[in-house]
């Protein structure tokens, strides 16, 4: 029987996935920007900033291959993505990440700024 402190630790630990899926900044993203409505690409591509329609696209896949996001196509040309029921469960914890980054992010860039000028305390 494994301790419950050391379970995380084991190389096929679930946990490992997850962290594996929310460590990607453009899955996180994907899936927040999911979380009110389903979107197309084009919608999600002017939502995130930053994301290339290539890294989007691998991003989606990855998200359907996971089973976190579904793809529907009610045209060859009008698809749309949305999330799955699984893929609704992760919104709370990304909402709580979404939440504390905001309330603590100033404090990690002051405390980079400082790294870096030799200030840091």
């Amino acid at each position: 029987m494994q301790n419950r402190a050391g379970y995380v630790f084991l190389a096929d630990c679930p946990t490992r996935l997850a962290v594996e899926i929310v460590s990607n900044k453009w899955a996180v993203l994907v899936l927040h920007g999911l979380s009110k409505k389903p979107r197309r690409h084009g919608e999600l591509i002017d939502l995130i900033g930053g994301v290339s329609r290539k890294v989007l696209t691998q991003t989606l896949r990855r998200l359907q291959d996971y089973g976190l996001v579904e793809r529907h196509a009610a045209t060859p040309r009008k698809i749309e993505y949305r999330l799955s029921d699984l893929g609704r469960t992760l919104i709370d914890p990304i909402e709580g990440l979404t939440t504390w980054a905001r309330d603590h992010g100033d404090a990690i860039i002051d405390f980079r700024e400082r790294a870096q000028t030799g200030t840091a305390d």
